[in-house]
């Protein structure tokens, strides 16, 4: 049975809270860490590029090792699956900061999804055909919005799951899972 008739608004410009309140990177002091100590610094990524430098020299100036100047991202939070390696740029650490910070989770998995690139991402979201508890009940959705009229004898002969299989299966959408019940369905052309 059908739950959902209507597309939900894009996580983001709902109430619904993060899993995860702090986007943050963990920079860690080379010199230090090669010398056997640990010294680094947890940086919030959503307060932008400059900010990030300005916290890595501090935590390099703090060092326990004298003239230390190279560090690594060792750990990082909240970044919902969007991938971080050691020595991504901090441009691109805010970028994906703010991406996750608009659109949530749902912005974490496209770019998961996406493996970091925020263009495919971002064009993803322009062909998003909303929230959906199955395939099922999108692929009843669509036919309805259509202006399909199935008569009524004949509504439980329609394998909508099938359908809904059969978009997926065949490249016209794709599907990502932020939770039990949610699944979010984008047309892929």
């Amino acid at each position: 049975m059908r739950t959902n008739t209507t597309p939900q608004p894009l996580l983001g410009t709902a109430s619904k809270p993060r899993l995860q309140d702090d986007i943050r990177i963990y920079i860690a002091c080379l010199a230090a860490y090669n010398s056997g100590h640990l010294h680094g610094r947890w940086i919030d990524a959503t307060l932008g590029e400059e900010h990030i430098h300005n916290e890595t020299r501090a935590m390099l100036a703090a060092s326990p090792e004298p003239d230390a100047e190279e560090w690594a991202i060792h750990d990082y939070e909240g970044f919902e699956g969007a991938p971080v390696s050691e020595y991504t740029d901090f441009a691109t650490i805010t970028a994906l900061a703010d991406f996750i910070e608009t659109h949530e989770t749902l912005g974490g998995k496209l770019l998961e999804h996406f493996n970091g690139d925020l263009v495919d991402a971002t064009t993803a979201l322009e062909n998003y055909s909303g929230q959906f508890k199955t395939i099922a009940d999108y692929a009843q959705d669509l036919t309805e919005q259509q202006g399909t009229e199935i008569p009524s004898n004949l509504t439980h002969y329609i394998d909508y799951e099938a359908m809904g299989k059969d978009l997926e299966t065949n490249g016209d959408v794709f599907v990502l899972e932020t939770a039990f019940d949610e699944l979010h369905i984008f047309w892929a052309h």
